[in-house]
C-alpha cells in the first residue's frame, strides 16, 4: 500500500510539471500515468467515501504540488536549456499511453463517429494550444488582489483554467494565457518558492514581502476548487456512459499533444543549431529520450480496473 502511494506521488509529480508548462496538459498526463478515470470518479463521488478518496488523492496532490514548485524553477530551466531532450522525454511519456487508449476505444464497435471525434479532438487542441503568446505568458497583470474585482478576476481565472484543464489535452497554462493571467499566477507561485527560501535563510522581512504576492493564490484556489468539482461531475457521467466516445476524442487530443511537443522540440533544435550543435546529435538524443519517456510510462502505468 505504501508502494502504491509512493508511485502515485511520482505520477502526481509528472502531472504537476504539466500543469505549469504551456502546451502540456495535466489531465492528459493523468491519462498517461493511468490515473485520469479514477481521479475524476474520486472527485465526483467524494462525499460518498471521503476517507477512501482522500487516501487515493492526497499522494497525487502532494506529488503535483512538488511538480508545480519544481517546474517554476528547475523544469522550466531544463526545457529552456535542453529543449530537445526535455520535449523528447515528454513525447515518450505520451506515446507510451497510446496502447491503453486503443484498448479503451476497441471495447465497442469503431465507427464514423469515433473518426469524427478523433479529428475534432485533434483540431480543437491545435487551435486552443496556439492561443496565447510569449508576451502574454510573461505579463503579470496583478501582483496582489486589492479589490473585490481583483478577487473575482482571479477566481474566474482559476475556475475557467482548471475546469477546462480537466479535459485531457487542454493545457491549464494556455487557458490562463487566454484570460491574461498566466504571468500573474506563475509570478505568485514563484514568490511562494522565494518566500520559503527566505524563511529558511532567516530573511523574514523579505519573506513577508514575497508572501504578499502569494495572497493572489487564495481566490485562484477557490475558483479552481469549484471548477474541479463541476467538471469532474460532468466528465464522470461521460466516462460512465460514453467511454469509447470520450477516448476517441482523447486519441485526437493525444496526437495533437505529440505534434505540439514536437514543434517545441524543433524550435529548440533550431536554437541548438545556431549555437553550434549538430542535427545528428540532437536527433539521436531526441529519439533516446522518447524511448526513455515511453519506458517511464510503461513503468508508471500500473492500470487498475475502473468501473464502467
Amino acid at each position: 500500500m505504501k508502494t502504491k502511494a509512493v508511485i502515485n506521488t511520482v505520477k502526481g509529480f509528472f502531472i504537476g510539471i504539466a500543469l505549469v508548462i504551456p502546451g502540456l496538459s495535466g489531465s492528459m498526463f493523468a491519462v498517461v500515468v493511468g490515473l485520469y478515470e479514477k481521479m475524476v470518479a474520486a472527485i465526483s463521488n467524494f462525499r460518498q467515501a471521503p476517507l477512501k478518496h482522500l487516501k487515493f488523492l492526497i499522494p497525487i496532490m502532494i506529488g503535483a504540488v512538488i511538480g508545480v514548485l519544481a517546474s517554476t524553477k528547475l523544469v522550466l530551466w531544463l526545457c529552456e536549456r535542453f529543449p530537445v531532450m526535455s520535449y523528447g522525454f515528454f513525447i515518450g511519456l505520451v506515446v507510451g499511453v497510446l496502447p491503453f487508449v486503443f484498448k479503451k476505444m476497441h471495447r465497442h464497435h469503431f465507427d464514423f463517429g469515433d473518426v469524427l471525434l478523433i479529428a475534432l479532438g485533434f483540431a480543437f487542441i491545435m487551435v486552443v494550444s496556439h492561443q496565447g503568446s510569449q508576451e502574454s505568458s510573461e505579463f503579470v497583470a496583478l501582483t496582489q488582489p486589492s479589490s473585490l474585482g481583483d478577487w473575482a478576476t482571479i477566481g474566474f481565472a482559476g475556475f475557467f483554467a482548471i475546469a477546462m484543464m480537466m479535459i485531457p489535452g487542454i493545457s491549464g497554462a494556455v487557458m490562463l494565457m487566454m484570460v491574461n493571467q498566466y504571468g500573474t499566477i506563475y509570478n505568485a507561485v514563484a514568490k511562494l518558492v522565494d518566500a520559503a527560501m527566505f524563511i529558511v535563510i532567516g530573511k523574514f522581512g523579505a519573506a513577508q514581502s514575497a508572501l504578499a504576492s502569494v495572497l493572489i493564490l487564495v481566490p485562484f484556489i477557490i475558483g479552481a476548487f469549484l471548477g474541479v468539482i463541476i467538471a469532474a461531475k460532468i466528465l464522470n457521467y461521460l466516462l460512465r456512459h460514453y467511454s469509447q466516445r470520450v477516448y476517441s476524442a482523447v486519441l485526437g487530443i493525444i496526437l495533437a499533444g505529440i505534434w505540439i511537443l514536437a514543434e517545441l522540440a524543433l524550435k529548440g533544435a533550431q536554437l541548438g543549431i545556431q549555437e553550434g550543435s549538430s542535427w545528428l546529435g540532437m536527433g539521436l538524443s531526441f529519439v533516446l529520450f522518447i524511448i526513455i519517456g515511453t519506458l517511464a510510462t510503461i513503468f508508471l502505468d500500473q492500470q487498475e480496473p475502473t468501473h464502467s
